[in-house]
């Protein structure tokens, strides 16, 4: 039964993060994306606290401690680590919001709902639960894993992660040479990111959406369907604007490598200030010609011709100048986020913890893993390695959202397992102020559930991954992947 309960709170949360987005959705239009990552989020986060929580009373219990002393005490550490780590989330998710793009708000919005959501209802709902349940969450166990819980005692030395911690600090500098070389090894091959977007080309050829686009591309020319969309606002009517737009049209039908189709009759607004030139781009709004067709077009034909006409202003948009858009500020956003994200973790990290080294050693240990997610994705999906399984599709680029994404994601979630680990490590050296048997504690009364809890990111993650959609199957892998090499003896390396 105490398996069902993380299970059902998190469903809990994501019913009320998605009541939520929809009240914030009658304000400001939220990307179709947002039930995905409230959905992906809600039962990474909402699993994990709970687990937390159900954990330290199943312990406090163990020690003799009544049901409602044993609720109080894990509120008491666990309700506080989860509050901390809930924060952090939020505030790498906050990272999102600042990219003036509606995909990056709406996915920072919603995640952000279904984290304060899965926060507070592992704070109020699942002590309320804890109370009218008692020991009955230990009914329906299962043999094995009883027997295993039975035997184990945290305050007793010994096992796997014990004995792995008192390894690791007994030769420190071996250790962390081996894991962070590891990590950097890894993540070497993120010198060759190449990011982009993924058009229409890299769906499966049994999709009806792609076989269409192959026959309107053969029949019609598929620049119909994505093509630029030219808005000239000013004096339309005026004699010098009306010979501007003709001499425009007249060059995008004649342009040498015939990347422009023949530009649809103009529509104009019944005040004749507003003009839209419609013009058919050769290729998917993603590949290549199409991206130099627009280029070309913003950059040379428009200048050339409408330099001298001071009675309009031009504009060029469109399926294809929206993703280059997207592109570029994606790119300089990395310089906002990332500062962002981790001044915002440092910040909070030393108030919590009260200190400089830890937050420090925290924010090296995350942008490591996030370095060799990256290094990851470039070998798996550009480089093709492993191809042959059948798994993931090689594509050359990397998504263009998928970097700053992953970063606010994964680096969020990832404190997570820093801050209970932590917080464990912190409470036992208050009480004895021995700080090799503490990193031991730490790790062996947490190991197994933050192995636990990684697994279940795992498989949450990889969830996307397995399907068709090169960019899902990058976002999946990239989220999933940092999670099952960062076990927490390396934390301590």
């Amino acid at each position: 039964m105490g398996a069902l309960i993380p299970i059902a709170l998190a469903f809990i949360s994501i019913l009320v993060a998605l009541g939520a987005a929809a009240l914030v959705g009658q304000i400001f239009a939220l990307s179709f994306f947002v039930t995905n990552i409230i959905f992906m989020i809600g039962l990474a986060v909402g699993i994990d606290y709970s687990l937390f929580i159900i954990a330290r009373y199943r312990e406090e219990r163990g020690h003799g401690l009544e049901k409602t002393d044993a609720i109080v005490r894990a509120g008491a550490t666990a309700s506080r680590a989860v509050l901390v780590s809930g924060l952090t989330v939020i505030l790498a998710l906050i990272g999102m919001v600042l990219v003036p793009f509606n995909i990056y708000i709406g996915l920072g919005i919603g995640a952000i709902l279904v984290v304060v959501a899965s926060v507070l209802a592992a704070m109020t709902l699942l002590p309320a639960l804890l109370s009218l349940l008692g020991d009955r969450i230990d009914r329906l166990p299962v043999p094995l894993v009883r027997q295993a819980q039975a035997r184990f005692d945290e305050a007793r030395p010994g096992g796997f992660w014990d004995w792995i911690s008192h390894r690791v600090m007994k030769r420190p500098v071996v250790s962390l040479l081996v894991a962070g070389g590891l990590l950097i090894a890894v993540a070497v091959p993120v010198l060759d990111l190449s990011t982009g977007f993924a058009g229409v080309s890299t769906l499966p050829d049994d999709f009806g959406s792609k076989r269409g686009f192959d026959i309107l591309d053969e029949k019609f020319s598929a620049g119909n369907v994505t093509p630029a969309e030219i808005v000239i606002e000013g004096q339309i009517n005026s004699p010098s604007v009306q010979a501007a737009i003709e001499a425009l049209k007249t060059k995008l039908e004649s342009d040498p490598e015939g990347a422009f189709g023949k530009p649809h009759p103009p529509e104009v607004n019944a005040a004749g200030t507003l003009l839209l030139l419609t013009v058919p781009v050769a290729g998917d709004s993603a590949n290549v010609e199409s991206k130099s067709a627009i280029r070309q077009l913003h950059d040379e034909y428009i200048p050339e011709i409408f330099g001298g006409v001071s009675a309009a202003e031009v504009y060029v948009t469109g399926e294809t100048a929206y993703t280059m858009e997207f592109y570029d500020t994606a790119k300089r956003a990395v310089f906002i986020v990332f500062p962002f994200v981790l001044a915002m973790s440092f910040l909070l990290l030393m108030l919590v913890f009260r200190s400089i080294i830890v937050p420090i050693k925290a924010i090296i240990l995350n942008l490591l893993s996030v370095g060799a997610s990256y290094g990851l994705l470039v070998l798996v999906f550009q480089e093709g390695i492993g191809e042959d399984l059948g798994i993931f599709k090689q594509y050359d680029i990397i998504e263009a959202w998928i970097p700053l994404f992953l970063f606010s994601i994964f680096f969020g979630l990832s404190m997570d397992y820093h801050v209970f680990l932590l917080s464990r490590i912190r409470e036992h050296y208050d009480q004895t102020q021995d700080n090799p048997g503490s990193v031991a504690f730490g790790i062996r009364t947490t190991g197994r559930l933050i192995t636990g809890a990684a697994l279940i990111m795992v498989a949450v993650f990889w969830g996307f991954a397995a399907g068709d959609i090169v960019g899902l199957q990058q976002m999946g892998f990239g989220l999933g992947v940092p999670y099952c090499w960062t076990p927490p003896s390396f934390e301590w390396s």
